[in-house]
Protein backbone atom coordinates (compact mmCIF):
# COMPACT_ATOMS: atom_id res chain seq x y z
CA UNK A 1 0.00 0.00 0.00
CA UNK A 2 1.39 3.52 -0.86
CA UNK A 3 0.59 7.14 0.71
CA UNK A 4 2.43 9.53 -1.67
CA UNK A 5 5.81 8.33 -2.03
CA UNK A 6 5.71 6.79 1.87
CA UNK A 7 4.92 2.78 1.66
CA UNK A 8 2.45 2.03 4.62
CA UNK A 9 2.78 -0.71 7.12
CA UNK A 10 0.22 -2.69 9.80
CA UNK A 11 1.17 -3.50 12.98
CA UNK A 12 -1.09 -4.66 15.74
CA UNK A 13 -0.59 -3.44 19.46
CA UNK A 14 -2.56 -3.56 22.31
CA UNK A 15 -3.75 -1.67 25.46
CA UNK A 16 -3.69 -3.69 28.14
CA UNK A 17 -4.22 -3.41 32.34
CA UNK A 18 -6.46 -3.13 34.98
CA UNK A 19 -10.12 -2.30 34.82
CA UNK A 20 -11.01 1.44 34.65
CA UNK A 21 -7.28 2.58 34.14
CA UNK A 22 -8.40 4.64 30.93
CA UNK A 23 -7.52 2.27 28.13
CA UNK A 24 -10.45 3.49 26.00
CA UNK A 25 -10.04 6.73 27.09
CA UNK A 26 -6.77 6.68 25.50
CA UNK A 27 -7.10 5.10 22.23
CA UNK A 28 -10.23 7.47 21.73
CA UNK A 29 -8.14 10.68 22.43
CA UNK A 30 -5.70 9.33 19.84
CA UNK A 31 -7.38 8.31 17.45
CA UNK A 32 -10.48 10.31 17.38
CA UNK A 33 -9.33 13.62 19.36
CA UNK A 34 -12.08 12.75 22.01
CA UNK A 35 -12.67 12.82 25.73
CA UNK A 36 -15.66 11.50 27.24
CA UNK A 37 -16.20 11.60 31.33
CA UNK A 38 -19.11 8.72 30.82
CA UNK A 39 -17.43 5.70 32.18
CA UNK A 40 -17.97 2.72 29.59
CA UNK A 41 -16.60 -0.87 30.21
CA UNK A 42 -15.33 -2.74 27.31
CA UNK A 43 -16.53 -6.46 26.51
CA UNK A 44 -13.48 -8.40 24.51
CA UNK A 45 -12.09 -5.85 22.10
CA UNK A 46 -12.52 -2.55 20.51
CA UNK A 47 -10.80 -2.48 17.56
CA UNK A 48 -9.14 1.12 16.47
CA UNK A 49 -6.79 2.38 13.63
CA UNK A 50 -4.62 5.16 12.65
CA UNK A 51 -2.08 6.43 10.80
CA UNK A 52 1.18 7.03 12.14
CA UNK A 53 3.93 9.08 10.01
CA UNK A 54 7.19 8.14 10.88
CA UNK A 55 9.97 10.14 11.15
CA UNK A 56 12.64 7.15 10.87
CA UNK A 57 12.58 6.21 7.89
CA UNK A 58 10.88 8.67 6.69
CA UNK A 59 9.53 6.91 3.90
CA UNK A 60 7.24 4.87 5.38
CA UNK A 61 3.92 5.06 7.30
CA UNK A 62 2.90 2.85 10.33
CA UNK A 63 -1.14 2.14 10.34
CA UNK A 64 -1.70 1.25 13.95
CA UNK A 65 -4.30 -1.70 14.84
CA UNK A 66 -4.91 -0.89 18.33
CA UNK A 67 -6.76 -3.36 20.66
CA UNK A 68 -8.56 -2.11 23.22
CA UNK A 69 -9.12 -5.13 25.85
CA UNK A 70 -10.80 -5.83 27.96
CA UNK A 71 -9.43 -5.06 31.74
CA UNK A 72 -8.53 -8.18 33.89
CA UNK A 73 -9.16 -7.58 37.45
CA UNK A 74 -7.32 -10.01 40.25
CA UNK A 75 -9.90 -12.67 39.27
CA UNK A 76 -9.49 -12.08 35.52
CA UNK A 77 -6.97 -12.59 33.49
CA UNK A 78 -6.11 -11.24 29.62
CA UNK A 79 -7.06 -13.60 27.32
CA UNK A 80 -3.93 -14.81 25.78
CA UNK A 81 -5.32 -15.31 22.37
CA UNK A 82 -6.06 -11.68 21.96
CA UNK A 83 -2.47 -10.62 22.65
CA UNK A 84 -1.02 -13.14 19.64
CA UNK A 85 0.77 -11.51 16.82
CA UNK A 86 0.89 -8.09 19.03
CA UNK A 87 4.57 -6.10 18.15
CA UNK A 88 3.49 -3.98 21.00
CA UNK A 89 1.41 -2.87 24.02
CA UNK A 90 0.52 -0.45 25.82
CA UNK A 91 0.03 -0.94 29.40
CA UNK A 92 -1.87 1.51 31.00
CA UNK A 93 -2.07 2.48 34.85
CA UNK A 94 -4.38 4.74 36.77
CA UNK A 95 -2.26 7.07 39.21
CA UNK A 96 -4.77 7.74 41.01
CA UNK A 97 -5.23 3.80 42.06
CA UNK A 98 -2.12 3.03 43.88
CA UNK A 99 -3.03 -0.80 43.61
CA UNK A 100 -3.29 -0.18 40.08
CA UNK A 101 0.68 0.26 39.76
CA UNK A 102 1.15 -2.61 42.11
CA UNK A 103 -0.06 -4.78 39.98
CA UNK A 104 1.59 -3.32 36.30
CA UNK A 105 4.19 -6.48 36.47
CA UNK A 106 0.68 -8.68 35.65
CA UNK A 107 0.06 -7.51 32.22
CA UNK A 108 3.61 -6.89 31.40
CA UNK A 109 4.33 -10.86 32.08
CA UNK A 110 1.61 -11.81 30.09
CA UNK A 111 2.12 -9.51 26.97
CA UNK A 112 5.98 -11.05 27.14
CA UNK A 113 5.37 -14.59 27.53
CA UNK A 114 3.00 -14.46 24.29
CA UNK A 115 5.46 -11.91 22.71
CA UNK A 116 9.04 -12.21 23.84
CA UNK A 117 10.18 -9.66 20.67
CA UNK A 118 7.56 -7.28 21.60
CA UNK A 119 7.95 -3.77 22.53
CA UNK A 120 5.73 -1.84 25.98
CA UNK A 121 5.27 1.54 26.44
CA UNK A 122 3.96 2.12 29.97
CA UNK A 123 1.10 5.18 30.65
CA UNK A 124 0.49 6.52 33.80
CA UNK A 125 -2.82 7.74 32.92
CA UNK A 126 -4.95 10.58 34.63
CA UNK A 127 -1.69 12.59 35.51
CA UNK A 128 -4.37 15.93 35.52
CA UNK A 129 -5.48 14.56 38.63
CA UNK A 130 -2.22 14.47 40.63
CA UNK A 131 0.15 16.56 41.91
CA UNK A 132 3.90 16.69 40.01
CA UNK A 133 5.92 15.33 43.02
CA UNK A 134 3.64 12.71 43.19
CA UNK A 135 4.01 11.67 39.61
CA UNK A 136 7.64 11.85 40.04
CA UNK A 137 7.70 9.15 42.26
CA UNK A 138 5.29 6.78 40.38
CA UNK A 139 7.10 6.85 37.65
CA UNK A 140 10.18 5.56 39.50
CA UNK A 141 8.36 2.82 40.80
CA UNK A 142 7.41 1.29 37.32
CA UNK A 143 8.08 -1.89 36.98
CA UNK A 144 10.69 -3.14 34.38
CA UNK A 145 11.23 0.39 33.39
CA UNK A 146 14.78 -0.33 32.83
CA UNK A 147 14.18 -3.58 30.87
CA UNK A 148 14.85 -3.19 27.01
CA UNK A 149 11.90 -4.11 25.75
CA UNK A 150 10.34 -1.07 27.71
CA UNK A 151 10.55 1.78 24.93
CA UNK A 152 9.06 4.65 27.09
CA UNK A 153 7.23 5.39 30.24
CA UNK A 154 4.93 8.17 30.32
CA UNK A 155 2.68 10.54 32.54
CA UNK A 156 -0.29 11.30 30.49
CA UNK A 157 -3.91 12.43 30.81
CA UNK A 158 -6.58 11.01 27.84
CA UNK A 159 -8.60 14.12 28.97
CA UNK A 160 -6.54 16.73 28.57
CA UNK A 161 -4.43 15.04 25.54
CA UNK A 162 -1.00 15.82 27.85
CA UNK A 163 2.15 13.47 26.49
CA UNK A 164 -0.15 11.01 24.35
CA UNK A 165 0.59 12.06 21.00
CA UNK A 166 4.17 11.32 21.59
CA UNK A 167 3.59 7.84 23.84
CA UNK A 168 2.34 6.37 20.83
CA UNK A 169 4.43 8.25 18.49
CA UNK A 170 7.20 6.96 20.40
CA UNK A 171 5.69 3.52 20.62
CA UNK A 172 5.38 3.40 16.84
CA UNK A 173 8.73 4.63 16.18
CA UNK A 174 10.10 1.33 18.28
CA UNK A 175 7.72 -0.56 16.41
CA UNK A 176 9.47 -0.32 13.17
CA UNK A 177 12.59 -0.47 14.59
CA UNK A 178 12.45 -4.12 16.07
CA UNK A 179 11.25 -5.52 12.81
Amino acid sequence: MSTGSKTTTSKKMCLIGAFGVGKTSLIRRFVDRQFSDQYLSTVGVTISRKLVDLQEPPTKNLQLLSWDLEGSTKFKAIAPNDLQGAQAAIVVDDVTRSETLERLSDPIQSFLTINPQGVLAVALNKADLVEEKTLASLLQAVPFQHQPCVSTVCANSAKTGKAVDALFQTLAQCMMESE
